[in-house]
């Protein structure tokens, strides 16, 4: 059976390796476990689906963030989000991704929207604190408003910096254009000129958001291995503590609910070094 439920069992299984690992990249993550794995690009983690899917889908997908401090990395290139659609990420049906998955025996395009995971480690004064978080955690505007708002600020920054005025639809028609971050991805070849621009979208964590700070989450605290789910109704915290129970035993995890300073609540599975 896989998802990021036993993928966690793994790690806390695993918790000093995880602890003392030079890199994240370096620790010996479960390979049965994983569909595919990657090196500097997204995903660098997939679990694997299950066939049929009943209390356990799979198919999650997993970024890496490894810190030397209680900050999380930025995010180079790819906005952190809490779901994702497989053909974002599949662009050809050469695709290394793709033919990894369908290796291990997935139908890749089964299910179509994937959940998003980060696992985040930092460390502080000789502690250390691992989050594996669901993306809506640093997602609280979808990635598509966070960019349209974005330049609507530089727009009307440049605007009254050189004293001129637009219409608003016009304003909010060039916002809507650049809202999407293929926008800013591809490469621009220019007659004439001997190099190609391309603009890279750095995202940086806000304190609001940042997992790691024990000012901001002092309930996850130093020298714990968490699990981070979201709750958007009693349904869901039924839900998590089901699948928690079914992926393993409950009698060493701490389980709490988290308020999230923007974001709501969330359900922490908590486990200490």
């Amino acid at each position: 059976m896989y998802s990021i439920y036993h993928f966690f069992r793994h790690l806390a299984t695993n918790k000093n390796a995880l602890r003392d690992a030079k890199k994240l990249e370096y620790f010996p993550f479960a390979a049965a476990m994983l569909a595919c794995r990657n090196v500097g690009q997204f995903p660098d983690l997939a679990i694997k689906m299950n066939h049929p899917s009943g209390l356990f889908t799979g198919g999650e997908l997993i970024e890496l963030k490894d810190s030397r401090s209680y900050s999380v990395a930025s995010f180079n290139s790819t906005i952190p989000t809490g779901q994702k659609a497989i053909a974002q990420i599949i662009k050809s049906e050469n695709s290394a991704i793709k033919r990894q998955m369908e290796e291990a025996g997935n139908h890749v395009y089964s299910l179509p929207i994937r959940e998003v995971f980060y696992l985040v480690r930092g460390r502080h004064r000789g502690n250390t604190k691992v989050c594996l978080t669901h993306g809506s955690f640093f997602e609280t505007v979808k990635a598509e408003n966070l960019i349209a708002q974005s330049f609507a600020q530089v727009l009307q920054e440049r605007l009254t910096e050189k004293n001129l005025a637009i219409g608003d639809d016009l304003q909010t028609a060039l916002s809507d254009i650049f809202s999407e971050q293929e926008s800013f991805s591809r490469g621009r070849n220019l007659d004439k000129a001997s190099v190609k621009l391309r603009f890279r979208i750095m995202t940086e964590v806000k304190a609001e958001g940042n997992i790691l700070n024990s000012r901001q989450y002092p309930a996850l605290a130093d020298n714990t291995l968490n699990l981070i789910v979201p709750l958007h109704n009693e349904d869901d915290e039924k839900l998590a503590r089901r699948r928690f129970a079914a992926s393993g035993d409950e009698k060493q995890f701490r389980i709490f609910r988290l308020k999230h300073h923007l974001n709501g609540y969330f359900l922490v599975f908590q486990q200490s070094w």
